[in-house]
Protein backbone atom coordinates (compact mmCIF):
# COMPACT_ATOMS: atom_id res chain seq x y z
CA UNK A 1 0.00 0.00 0.00
CA UNK A 2 1.33 3.40 -0.98
CA UNK A 3 -0.94 6.23 0.12
CA UNK A 4 -0.86 9.98 -0.09
CA UNK A 5 -2.90 13.05 -0.84
CA UNK A 6 -1.38 13.28 -4.34
CA UNK A 7 -2.50 16.89 -4.78
CA UNK A 8 -0.99 16.85 -7.36
CA UNK A 9 0.84 13.62 -8.17
CA UNK A 10 4.53 14.38 -8.83
CA UNK A 11 7.38 12.61 -10.58
CA UNK A 12 8.60 11.69 -7.10
CA UNK A 13 5.33 9.90 -6.39
CA UNK A 14 5.50 8.17 -9.76
CA UNK A 15 9.06 7.03 -9.02
CA UNK A 16 7.85 5.54 -5.72
CA UNK A 17 4.97 3.77 -7.46
CA UNK A 18 7.20 2.32 -10.17
CA UNK A 19 9.76 1.07 -7.61
CA UNK A 20 6.98 -0.33 -5.41
CA UNK A 21 5.47 -2.14 -8.40
CA UNK A 22 8.90 -3.69 -9.04
CA UNK A 23 9.17 -4.83 -5.42
CA UNK A 24 5.71 -6.28 -4.85
CA UNK A 25 3.37 -8.59 -6.78
CA UNK A 26 0.59 -6.05 -6.34
CA UNK A 27 0.72 -2.42 -5.19
CA UNK A 28 -2.36 -0.51 -4.11
CA UNK A 29 -1.91 3.23 -4.48
CA UNK A 30 -4.54 5.10 -2.52
CA UNK A 31 -5.61 8.72 -2.43
CA UNK A 32 -6.11 9.63 1.20
CA UNK A 33 -8.83 12.20 1.79
CA UNK A 34 -8.52 14.36 4.87
CA UNK A 35 -11.60 16.60 5.12
CA UNK A 36 -9.58 19.17 7.11
CA UNK A 37 -6.93 19.55 4.39
CA UNK A 38 -7.46 22.12 1.65
CA UNK A 39 -6.64 20.62 -1.73
CA UNK A 40 -6.34 22.02 -5.25
CA UNK A 41 -8.21 19.05 -6.78
CA UNK A 42 -11.23 17.08 -5.61
CA UNK A 43 -10.70 13.51 -4.38
CA UNK A 44 -12.36 12.22 -7.57
CA UNK A 45 -10.02 14.29 -9.76
CA UNK A 46 -6.95 13.16 -7.82
CA UNK A 47 -8.00 9.53 -8.14
CA UNK A 48 -8.65 9.94 -11.88
CA UNK A 49 -5.26 11.62 -12.41
CA UNK A 50 -3.54 8.91 -10.37
CA UNK A 51 -5.26 6.18 -12.37
CA UNK A 52 -4.27 7.82 -15.69
CA UNK A 53 -0.67 8.15 -14.54
CA UNK A 54 -0.27 4.50 -13.50
CA UNK A 55 -2.40 2.66 -16.05
CA UNK A 56 0.81 1.53 -17.81
CA UNK A 57 1.83 -0.45 -14.71
CA UNK A 58 -0.19 -3.70 -14.72
CA UNK A 59 0.22 -4.67 -11.06
CA UNK A 60 -0.88 -1.30 -9.64
CA UNK A 61 -4.41 -0.81 -8.36
CA UNK A 62 -5.80 2.55 -7.29
CA UNK A 63 -8.25 3.41 -4.55
CA UNK A 64 -9.29 6.06 -2.10
CA UNK A 65 -10.10 6.32 1.58
CA UNK A 66 -11.70 9.09 3.57
CA UNK A 67 -11.34 10.13 7.19
CA UNK A 68 -9.76 6.91 8.42
CA UNK A 69 -6.38 5.77 9.54
CA UNK A 70 -4.12 4.32 6.87
CA UNK A 71 -3.64 1.17 8.92
CA UNK A 72 -7.41 0.55 8.82
CA UNK A 73 -7.43 0.92 5.03
CA UNK A 74 -4.43 -1.42 4.84
CA UNK A 75 -6.43 -4.03 6.78
CA UNK A 76 -9.49 -3.61 4.55
CA UNK A 77 -7.33 -4.08 1.44
CA UNK A 78 -5.53 -7.11 2.87
CA UNK A 79 -2.11 -5.48 2.48
CA UNK A 80 0.84 -6.36 4.71
CA UNK A 81 3.31 -3.65 3.64
CA UNK A 82 3.12 0.13 3.71
CA UNK A 83 5.43 1.88 1.26
CA UNK A 84 6.69 5.34 2.25
CA UNK A 85 9.18 7.77 0.76
CA UNK A 86 11.83 9.68 2.65
CA UNK A 87 13.26 12.78 0.98
CA UNK A 88 14.87 14.52 3.95
CA UNK A 89 15.43 14.41 7.71
CA UNK A 90 12.00 15.85 8.55
CA UNK A 91 10.34 13.16 6.40
CA UNK A 92 12.36 10.54 8.27
CA UNK A 93 11.29 11.82 11.68
CA UNK A 94 7.61 11.95 10.69
CA UNK A 95 7.67 8.56 8.95
CA UNK A 96 9.56 6.93 11.83
CA UNK A 97 6.86 8.01 14.27
CA UNK A 98 4.07 6.86 11.93
CA UNK A 99 5.82 3.52 11.43
CA UNK A 100 5.97 3.05 15.19
CA UNK A 101 2.30 3.98 15.67
CA UNK A 102 1.25 1.64 12.86
CA UNK A 103 3.48 -1.07 14.36
CA UNK A 104 1.72 -0.62 17.71
CA UNK A 105 -1.67 -0.93 16.01
CA UNK A 106 -0.63 -3.96 13.94
CA UNK A 107 2.81 -5.54 14.33
CA UNK A 108 2.05 -7.71 11.27
CA UNK A 109 2.22 -4.74 8.89
CA UNK A 110 5.73 -3.80 7.79
CA UNK A 111 6.67 -0.30 6.63
CA UNK A 112 9.18 -0.13 3.79
CA UNK A 113 11.07 3.12 3.20
CA UNK A 114 12.53 4.23 -0.11
CA UNK A 115 14.68 7.26 -0.86
CA UNK A 116 14.21 8.86 -4.27
CA UNK A 117 17.20 9.79 -6.42
CA UNK A 118 18.76 13.19 -5.94
CA UNK A 119 17.20 14.76 -9.05
CA UNK A 120 13.66 14.35 -7.66
CA UNK A 121 14.38 14.23 -3.93
CA UNK A 122 13.16 17.78 -3.34
CA UNK A 123 9.96 17.46 -5.36
CA UNK A 124 6.74 17.70 -3.36
CA UNK A 125 3.13 18.51 -4.14
CA UNK A 126 3.36 21.64 -2.00
CA UNK A 127 6.43 22.82 -3.89
CA UNK A 128 4.71 22.24 -7.24
CA UNK A 129 1.60 24.16 -6.15
CA UNK A 130 3.80 26.98 -4.89
CA UNK A 131 5.47 27.35 -8.29
CA UNK A 132 2.22 27.79 -10.23
CA UNK A 133 1.23 31.31 -11.25
CA UNK A 134 4.14 33.61 -12.07
CA UNK A 135 5.05 34.19 -15.72
CA UNK A 136 6.89 31.19 -17.08
CA UNK A 137 5.69 28.77 -14.40
CA UNK A 138 4.82 26.16 -17.01
CA UNK A 139 8.43 25.50 -18.09
CA UNK A 140 9.43 24.97 -14.46
CA UNK A 141 6.49 22.88 -13.22
CA UNK A 142 6.50 20.65 -16.31
CA UNK A 143 9.77 19.07 -15.09
CA UNK A 144 8.25 17.93 -11.81
CA UNK A 145 4.99 16.20 -12.77
CA UNK A 146 3.81 13.53 -15.23
CA UNK A 147 2.44 14.85 -18.55
CA UNK A 148 -1.17 14.04 -17.67
CA UNK A 149 -0.87 15.96 -14.43
CA UNK A 150 0.77 18.95 -16.11
CA UNK A 151 -2.17 19.26 -18.50
CA UNK A 152 -4.59 19.23 -15.57
CA UNK A 153 -2.55 21.85 -13.71
CA UNK A 154 -2.64 24.15 -16.74
CA UNK A 155 -6.42 23.66 -17.09
CA UNK A 156 -6.96 24.34 -13.39
CA UNK A 157 -4.77 27.46 -13.48
CA UNK A 158 -6.40 28.81 -16.66
CA UNK A 159 -9.83 28.23 -15.11
CA UNK A 160 -8.86 30.34 -12.12
CA UNK A 161 -7.35 33.22 -14.05
CA UNK A 162 -10.21 33.88 -16.53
Amino acid sequence: MYAGTFDPLTNGHLWMIERGADMFDKLIVAVGVNPDKRCMFSPQDRLAMLHESVEHIPNVLTGTFTNKYLIDYVHEAGAVYILRGIRCESDYEYERVMRNVNGDLDPGVTTVFLMPPRDIAEVSSSMVKGLIGPDGWESIVEKYVPKQIFSRLKEAHNGRTH
